[in-house]
């Protein structure tokens, strides 16, 4: 939420909307929108976007470009845009980067207006839903990291949670709905301008070059009205909120409690380890049957890799979290 290089001004608004949201649980915020666009928060916006450096995107303009412009022109002309109700976001340009089982992962970069924009929303939004995040999330939170989370899930295992499902669920990024995540928002946001601009993000047309350098536009996203695109800044905290709709709904059908289990989630990896010999008394027919919706409802349709029968042998360790340590 805030370290030595966010400016004071940046951190009190940000203590003060962590410590509201902290208090009152129902509490939706209503003014958010004007804070977006504070110089402040768009001038330190900008810094983090500098810091992570990337790619151009679809405009071709790049941080060299800016700052022969005028990085506090820019930053003002951007401003003014917010204000105006006139800032629209531009394509997404779609990237193709190899992951560890040799597949492609798709990457959407945005341009360094946009990225600055959602990293804007971000520094206004995160201490406000970090307030609502359960302990089980483990991804993209101030403090948290994936160590943590096998460091969680090993030392349940020794507590006696040896019964371990481990699934990772494809496409989660792809996969999630945006009216429901949009509630998830609405939940605590208000501000329609606010809603309005993630909706924007969230629909934004993506562009792919192929070999020859011929340019295609898709609107998958806004057509099918699914999916948030990796890479961008304001993705990881949707994910998140949506993520949270996995956890506290496993709690509230009380599988938590029938199967004595506990969860730890990583992004799209999650683990669910039980006491042993709950869940191969309970988990079928009733639990698995219950457990469906929870995951469907989600977006995800990954079956799990490791049956809930199998406990894990003692020293051995389990794929998944345990693998990205």
């Amino acid at each position: 939420m805030g370290n030595l290089s966010t400016p004071k001004s940046v951190q009190k608004l940000q203590a003060a909307l962590h410590a509201k949201a902290k208090a009152e649980a129902g509490y939706r915020f209503y003014a958010l929108y004007d804070k977006i666009s504070r110089e402040d928060i768009l001038a330190h916006a900008y810094a983090q976007c500098r810091a992570n450096k990337g790619a151009a995107g679809v405009d071709g303009q790049d941080f060299a470009d800016i700052e022969a412009y005028g990085v506090q022109r820019w930053l003002g002309e951007l401003a003014l845009a917010l204000k105006r109700e006139t800032y629209r976001p531009k394509p997404i340009r779609r990237v193709f980067i190899p992951k560890a089982n040799g597949k492609l992962r798709p990457l959407g970069i945005s341009t360094l207006r946009d990225r600055v924009c959602m990293t804007a929303a971000l520094l206004v939004l995160e201490p406000i839903f970090e307030a609502d995040l359960p302990p089980e999330q483990y991804a993209y939170r101030p403090g948290r990291n994936a160590q943590q989370a096998v460091v969680e899930v090993e030392a349940l295992v020794f507590r006696g949670h040896s019964e371990v499902v481990d699934a990772d669920l494809t496409d989660y990024f792809g996969s999630i709905p945006h009216a429901e995540l949009l509630k998830s928002v609405a939940r605590r946001i208000v501000d329609r301008r606010v809603l309005h601009l993630i909706k924007m993000w969230l629909e934004c047309p993506v562009e792919e070059s192929d070999d020859r350098g011929r340019t295609t536009r898709t609107t998958e996203a806004r057509d099918k009205r699914r999916g948030i695109p990796q890479g961008s800044p304001i993705s990881p905290l949707l994910a998140n909120l949506y993520m949270r709709r996995f956890v506290l709904g496993w709690k509230m059908l009380g599988l938590e409690r029938s199967l004595g289990s506990r969860i730890v989630t990583y992004a799209d990896d999650l683990v669910i380890l039980c006491r042993k010999g709950s869940a191969a008394e309970q988990w079928e027919p009733d639990e698995a049957r219950a457990s469906r919706p929870v995951l469907r409802a989600r977006g995800g349709e990954t079956p799990p890799r490791d049956s809930p029968r199998d406990p894990v042998p003692e020293g051995q360790g389990r794929r998944g979290l345990a693998a990205t340590a």
